[in-house]
């Protein structure tokens, strides 16, 4: 089955030759010029695997498009497109819930690779090793795409998912930010490193009773972060 794209740019040129690239890789793509219009098409399609989103639109913005569909939609996968280069606009786009981000200008290339990356996040196991793992208090389930804490669910996105998954088999174990990035991002990403660091802190408001001071996702100073095992010092 085709996987399916939303792509929200204004400007007509870029649209055009995004979507004229993606239908090319088989892609079934839905378009938008406007985050009105995106949102409308989000929900009579909320089965869209990803969304391609422009930062700097006219009306709704492309921040607040994402911020409404990762709250209507937890395991879409976000892509934000920015002209703007600076550190907070990136770490803006992923605290708003954003899975990744390409700065413009951008080759087409780059962003079917992140594109690839985030597929594959979002569809995660949905045909082999189905199972479920359970640490302590926490239980992740591969079929449903589930994660809990004591029974009841959190949403998370696709990224934040294949993190915890990577931890909850890995539990004590290390793992430094170009190993989390190379296991969950893919082979031939290249993002910087802070998406990683990002990602641990959206986990943490989630999950953790105090988040400036994390019992389960814990800092290895001088390496990076593991998954605590209750009841280990």
């Amino acid at each position: 089955m085709a996987a399916k794209i939303l792509i929200l740019e204004d400007d007509e040129s870029i649209r055009s030759m995004l979507v004229v690239n993606f239908k090319k890789h088989n892609f079934s793509v839905y378009e938008c010029a406007t985050g009105e219009e995106a949102l409308s098409v989000a929900q009579t399609h909320p089965d869209i695997d990803i969304a391609v989103l422009d930062i700097m639109l006219p009306g709704i913005d492309g921040v607040e498009v994402c911020k409404v569909l990762r709250e209507k939609y937890p395991f879409m996968g976000i892509i934000m497109l920015t002209a703007k280069t600076q550190e907070r606009d990136k770490v803006y786009a992923l605290e708003s819930g954003a899975d990744d981000y390409v700065t413009k200008p951008f080759g087409i290339s780059e962003l079917m690779a992140r594109v690839n990356s985030l597929l594959r996040r979002v569809k995660i196991n949905t045909e082999i090793d189905k199972r479920k793992i359970t640490q302590g208090k926490f239980e992740i389930d591969d079929s449903s795409k589930n994660f809990c804490k004591e029974g009841q669910k959190i949403d998370l996105t696709p990224t934040e998912f294949s993190i915890m998954k990577l931890f909850m088999e890995n539990p004590g174990r290390a793992f430094d930010r170009d190993e989390i990035l190379t296991k969950v991002w893919g082979e031939y990403y290249f993002g910087e490193l802070k998406i990683v660091d990002v990602n641990i802190r959206r986990l943490r408001k989630k999950i953790e009773e105090d988040p400036s001071n994390p019992k389960y996702i814990e800092t290895v100073w001088g390496v990076g972060y593991r998954w605590k095992e209750e009841g280990t010092s």
